[in-house]
């Protein structure tokens, strides 16, 4: 049996991130082409012992969990990447594997140069064999790549970056991220829960110094853009910052996350952590609706894995129409709030 499949959870308010879970998803798909090898996971944080045993209803036997307050009481990259490089070497990983966000990408980055081992990007499909080949999104999900994804026995590790473990791996590692939303999270009711392992990993002072030292937390009550079941988003078609009123008041409605294209943000209209899109955030809601979007490629990869999209445009032609499920031509500025006194109406 190959050795398991290591898997970096992030955590997030004491939840796992609904990417990893996705990402585990596929980890577990993968370790069955390779015999059935076990899927472990390495979470860092102050909540990592809390998320960890409930990782077992997504196929994880063994959760590593790291709480030394140097490495989980902030995020430094570089000191994630030693983590996950030491544990992978010390359980002897078949592959290493992260969700393909900002940070995931960062981590596994960091760790792939520790192992030196070459690193494959948002990954949507893997078969394994003697090279593993890969299906992977490039030009931010526009094309789908195939390609091949082989690890050389004779790698060789930054030993000045991580002199305590060994100068040569024993067996190569695959490294890869998996693209955000591209495999549905699997939990199976009825699964044990999975073991508990303190992990302390050597980290050196070095693999500190970049580190985030602060947070602005969002606004009380509001909706996570990346969770949110229904977004809806304003473009540059609501003409102005006091024009999202009118977006504000459907999303309060129906319980929903607003979102902005990209022409919003430049436009200082909207802060950009509510972008949507190839340099903001990708969601993956059941409804996403698009109000006075156009829909530029940029923006169409940030919504593309909504189940439903719903365009609000004066324009039939424009680039939305071609992936929305249903569409209203006319002004948002009269249907959009045509649709909150609806809601009213029919909620008394």
């Amino acid at each position: 049996m190959s050795g398991p499949m290591l898997v970096l959870v992030e955590v997030a308010a004491g939840e796992a991130d609904r990417v990893s879970l996705e990402t585990l998803a596929l980890a577990r798909g993968l370790a069955g082409g390779l015999g059935g090898a076990p899927v472990e996971a390495l979470l860092i944080g102050t909540d990592a012992a809390g998320v960890a045993p409930g990782l077992g209803a997504h196929g994880v036997s063994t959760a590593h969990t790291v709480t030394d307050p140097r490495v989980a009481g902030v995020y430094a990259p570089a000191a994630w990447g030693a983590a996950l490089a030491e544990l992978a070497r010390t359980r002897g990983a078949s592959a290493v594997v992260g969700s393909g966000t900002e940070r995931g990408a960062e981590v596994l980055a960091h760790a792939a140069a520790r192992l030196g081992m070459p690193l494959a990007a948002n990954v949507v499909a893997v078969t394994p064999g003697d090279t593993w080949r890969l299906t992977r999104q490039r030009w931010a999900g526009s094309l789908l790549e195939d390609a091949t994804l082989d690890a050389p026995l004779d790698a060789t590790l930054d030993a000045t970056l991580d002199a305590t473990l060994d100068a040569t791996l024993d067996a190569p590692i695959r490294c890869l991220t998996v693209a955000p939303h591209a495999v549905p999270a699997d939990e199976r009711a009825g699964a044990a829960p999975a073991t508990v392992a303190p992990f302390a990993p050597a980290i050196s002072d070095a693999d500190l110094v970049v580190r985030v030292t602060g947070r602005e937390a969002p606004a009380s009550g509001s909706i996570s853009l990346a969770d949110a079941k229904v977004v809806v988003s304003g473009g540059r078609g609501v003409g102005s910052s006091d024009g999202f009123r009118i977006i504000e008041e459907l999303a309060g409605l129906l319980g929903a996350a607003v979102g902005v294209s990209r022409a919003v943000t430049s436009a200082g209209w909207r802060p950009h952590t509510e972008q949507v899109g190839q340099t903001g955030t990708r969601v993956a809601p059941d409804l996403y609706i698009a109000c006075g979007i156009s829909g530029a490629i940029q923006h169409i990869v940030g919504c593309k894995s909504a189940k439903r999209i719903l365009a609000i445009n004066t324009d039939a032609e424009s680039p939305i129409m071609a992936v929305a499920d249903y569409a209203v031509i006319g002004d948002l500025h009269a249907i959009v709030p045509a649709i909150s006194a609806e809601i009213r109406r029919r909620r008394g």
